[in-house]
């Protein structure tokens, strides 16, 4: 370890940080055994559909027209590429035989990984308002307002609307945690990607492919904190489609984040996830992750107990074995 706490020696690694190995070819599409339309039987057509950005609601790719909102709906359809999200019904068990392979990141996978990243953190939404109704803050909030207004008023009807209120509108709220955190990603590291993660030094981008789709990503760069860079390196952008969790792909891709840190000399890989991201905490302290402290994102964040888990994973000496063939 050298003076200003980096490794002394590294092994050598190609410019520009991840190698770019040649492409194999992609595996086929698989077979679509449902009907796009209803009372159809033509062919699935794979016309593609993304969630609403803001409403959630599946319209077509690049329209806005689709989304049930009064005055119109001010979010973005996150474009899919071709293939990547069939409007056909495909069986579950179809899917769960189909085989999986990680490979690194190429250019035409980039409107596919930024929807999955943004579903992904999105479906939070829900968890996080749970858990903001089962902290003690909340709670007291809610009895304090419930009872000024009927002492107020004097009325047990208008005190329980003013709580019922109350609680609709902590909803956009507090889904604001989930939506502010995708847009701050899509409009930094996942704007170009390739530059970000392909092209930089330590860094790289992989995905999960299974039938010809992109179903799972992660990511690896050095860290925000600085007093963890030349030391270590941060997993980022972990994600994985609900179709294809508890298959091991999780599992997959950090380990590929993990052998990519320690064949460059690194001895630890930090990362941070959500209190709400139960399954995510569990995964990672699987993989020998340990959580070493905790952080708010926000004043109101904090207010309301919702917390940053780090965690840090300390690597061994030596180089991890080549992960096995899929």
């Amino acid at each position: 370890m050298g003076p200003s706490g980096t490794p002394a020696t590294r092994p050598a690694q190609p410019p520009g940080g991840c190698s770019i190995p040649k492409a194999p070819a992609p595996s086929p599409a698989p077979l679509c055994l449902g009907s796009p339309h209803q009372g159809s039987s033509a062919p699935c057509t794979g016309t593609n559909f993304a969630p609403c950005f803001r409403c959630q609601l599946l319209v077509a790719q690049g329209q806005r027209a689709g989304c049930k909102v009064r005055g119109g709906c001010p979010g973005f359809a996150l474009p899919l590429i071709g293939g990547s999200w069939n409007h056909c019904w495909q069986p579950s068990a179809s899917r769960a035989m189909a085989p999986y392979r990680i490979r690194q990141y190429r250019d035409q996978d980039y409107d596919t990984v930024r929807s999955l990243f943004a579903r992904g953190i999105i479906e939070h939404g829900p968890a996080v308002y749970r858990h903001a109704l089962r902290s003690a803050r909340m709670q007291l909030a809610l009895l304090t307002l419930f009872t000024v207004v009927r002492a107020a008023a004097g009325c047990w009807l208008l005190a329980l609307g003013a709580a019922a209120l109350a609680l609709a509108a902590a909803w956009p709220l507090l889904r604001s945690f989930s939506t502010s955190y995708v847009h701050q990603a899509l409009h930094t590291d996942l704007l170009d990607i390739r530059a970000t993660y392909m092209r930089a030094p330590d860094s790289c981008f992989w995905v999960a492919e299974a039938g010809g789709a992109v179903v799972g990503m992660v990511a690896v760069a050095p860290p925000q904190d600085p007093s963890q860079r030349g030391v270590a390196l941060e997993l980022k952008r972990m994600s994985v489609s609900k179709d294809y969790r508890g298959r091991g792909i999780s599992k997959a891709l950090c380990g590929e984040v993990l052998r990519f840190a320690q064949a460059r000399g690194y001895g630890a890989v930090v990362l941070y996830t959500s209190v709400v991201q139960v399954v995510a905490q569990r995964l990672y302290e699987g993989q020998g992750f340990r959580k070493v402290g905790t952080s708010s994102p926000s004043l109101l964040a904090s207010l309301l107990c919702f917390q940053i888990f780090h965690y840090r994973c300390d690597l061994p000496g030596r180089p991890l074995s080549p992960a096995p063939p899929r």
